[in-house]
């Protein structure tokens, strides 16, 4: 692994903690908390784990209401949680497992039995996660997807609507690009996809703005919380940054090099819209960029 995975042990007793941590340090980087409410925390902060440890018997809120809470949120349901008990009964297993737990680890603690178990799961863990990125990742150009994108703009309007707010959406096609790829060949044609791909996605810097491949030579970007003026401006940034890329395009009909149709559109949480609405309203502002020549931003 190129990163150490991320292990949260999570124990009221300090002695616990520090023998789990002693076992696994070499091999991962380590989180610790003593209660449940730092577990949430941990869980829910900038890093959050990639395996939890977690004990059953601890104040306030214990492990059984942990993982509860944990499997009831869909940021943390996909993380793989191991309760560490000295309860033995078959029942507590069972009810754990039934909660969500993938293991049980056993006080005191087998070395060898700890280090399997816990390296069995997060080697699942990291397989589980490529499959998830390889199913939302274009293949060819490394952003995200159409799939991915219908999934991130259904939750954003969702957020616009509860919080009245704002949302752009660019909707961007690459100028004659069948006569691109007719004139320079597919190997060429998909190398001009990946530049671009690239450059589209150094344009936008903002932790919430989403640029995916829509389809064929299709773009398409997000902008929450983004006025229509703001978005425009974007637009004509993303135009620019792909004719500077200089990649040359004779068959084209509107420049020498590779150039970009875009069409814009905003909506607010005022308006009741789906995603259709929305990417047709984009599409719309696209073909009037088309009408009007190419190479150029209309905003619908």
């Amino acid at each position: 692994m190129d990163e150490l995975s991320r292990i949260l042990i999570v124990d009221d007793e300090r002695q616990n903690i520090k023998v789990l941590t002693e076992l696994l340090r070499n091999d991962y980087k380590i989180m610790a908390s003593k209660t449940g409410e730092q577990a949430l925390s941990a869980v829910f902060g900038p890093n959050p784990p990639d395996l939890i440890l977690l004990d059953i018997m601890m104040p306030e809120i214990n492990g059984y209401e942990v993982c509860r809470r944990l499997k009831a949120n869909s940021r943390s349901r996909h993380i793989p949680l191991i309760f560490i008990t000295a309860l033995d009964a078959s029942d507590d297993e069972a009810k754990g497992f039934e909660l969500g737990a993938v293991d049980y680890i056993t006080k005191p603690f087998k070395p060898i039995i700890v280090k399997a178990r816990v390296r069995t799961h997060i080697q699942l863990k990291l397989k589980t996660d490529l499959i998830e990125r390889m199913a939302s990742i274009d293949g060819l150009t490394d952003i995200p997807n159409r799939r991915n994108f219908d999934v991130t703009l259904e939750k954003e309007l969702r957020r616009v609507a509860r919080n009245n707010s704002l949302l752009s959406l660019i909707l961007m096609d690459i100028d004659f690009f069948k006569k691109y790829n007719d004139h320079y060949g597919h190997a060429k044609g998909d190398s001009c996809l990946r530049r671009v791909a690239k450059a589209l996605a150094g344009c936008v810097q903002r932790a919430g703005d989403f640029v995916a491949r829509y389809g064929g030579e299709e773009f398409v970007i997000i902008l929450p919380e983004t006025d229509r003026t703001e978005a425009i401006g974007i637009a004509e940034k993303v135009r620019l940054a792909v004719m500077g890329l200089n990649i040359e395009h004779a068959a084209s009909d509107v420049a020498d090099h590779v150039s970009l149709s875009l069409g814009v559109t905003t909506v607010s949480g005022d308006q009741t819209v789906s995603p259709v609405d929305v990417i047709n309203e984009a599409d719309a502002a696209l073909y009037k960029a088309k009408a009007s020549g190419r190479n150029c931003v209309i905003s619908g």
